[in-house]
Formats: C-alpha cells, sequence, structure tokens
C-alpha cells in the first residue's frame, strides 16, 4: 500500500529530523557540494531560517505518513530564460523504494502550474549513476534531453550529467 505522501512548508520542528535524514554519504553523494556534509544541526537551521524568511512558495517538505522525509524545489529562472524552472529533490534513505519521490514530484507539478503558470519547461539534472532518480523523472513524463558528458566533479571523479526535461503544453 502507498504511503499517504504531502507536499507542506517548511517549519522550524524541521530543523532536527532533516538534520538525522541529511547527514547520510549516500543523499550526499547523488546531490551538489553545495548539500553540506556532514549535514550539522546549523545547516540545518540556516536552511529552515532561510525557508521562513523567504516568499519563496516552490521549497517543500516531503512528509510521508506524518513524517519528515526529505525536500522538493522548483527553482525558477530568470532573464531569457524566466519560464524554465530547474526541479530538486532528496528523499531519506529510509525512504527509498516505495515510490514516494514518484508523487512528490507529481505533487510539486501541480503546485507549479496552478502558482506559476508561465513556467513551460522543467527540467532536472542526475548524475548518471543515479538511475532511480531518472525513472521516477520518466514516470513523471520527463524525457532525456541530453547527457552532458564529464560535466560534474563529484567525489574527484568526474563524471556524467544527465538533463531531464518536461515541457507543459500550452492552454
Amino acid at each position: 500500500m502507498m504511503p499517504e505522501v504531502i507536499l507542506r512548508k517548511w517549519s522550524k520542528s524541521d530543523v532536527k529530523p532533516l538534520v538525522l535524514l541529511a547527514n547520510n554519504i549516500n543523499i550526499w553523494n547523488s546531490v551538489r557540494d553545495f548539500f553540506p556534509h556532514p549535514y550539522t544541526k546549523s545547516d540545518a537551521n540556516n536552511w529552515v531560517k532561510a525557508r521562513l524568511s523567504d516568499n519563496d512558495d516552490l521549497h517543500y517538505v516531503i512528509e510521508v505518513d506524518g513524517m519528515f522525509a526529505g525536500a522538493i524545489s522548483i527553482l525558477p529562472k530568470e532573464d531569457i530564460y524566466r519560464y524554465t524552472a530547474e526541479i530538486g529533490y532528496w528523499l531519506g534513505e529510509p525512504f527509498w523504494g516505495k515510490g514516494i519521490t514518484t508523487k512528490a514530484i507529481e505533487l510539486i507539478l501541480e503546485i507549479c502550474r496552478q502558482s506559476h503558470p508561465e513556467i513551460i519547461r522543467i527540467y532536472a539534472e542526475v548524475f548518471a549513476s543515479n538511475k532511480a532518480s531518472m525513472r521516477t523523472l520518466e514516470k513523471n513524463g520527463f524525457t532525456l534531453e541530453s547527457i552532458r558528458k564529464n560535466a560534474i566533479v563529484k567525489n574527484g571523479i568526474v563524471g556524467d550529467d544527465y538533463v531531464w526535461v518536461k515541457i507543459f503544453e500550452q492552454s
């Protein structure tokens, strides 16, 4: 049975579970280096404080059956890319393999369409090693646009970056 997955705004009470789940090398290996490792209480406090002080409506906690499980965001771009946005997400390891990220992406895409109808293109950049994330995007209607060869460096290793894209139909 699929657990109940909701997206909700950040709160001060998210600091402790954020540290607990985010301080995981397996998560850090699949995200950009600006995501700290080790992930400390100070890092969590700074992140939550920033989410509470900005008026950004596209940063969410992924909650599963009432528990903090991860995070998901849509990041609108600017200038000539103003109708484009990037999606980013991570999920705590205890929640992997249950369809939760697939549902979270579906939910944030619905929110994005309602709150930002000007966005027509959403993309995700995925490390070559993260096949599960690629499958999740594909289940949500993203298609592989390109493979950027030797585009990233993670853990001192040069690797490929897969760009997945979803184009919204215009009404």
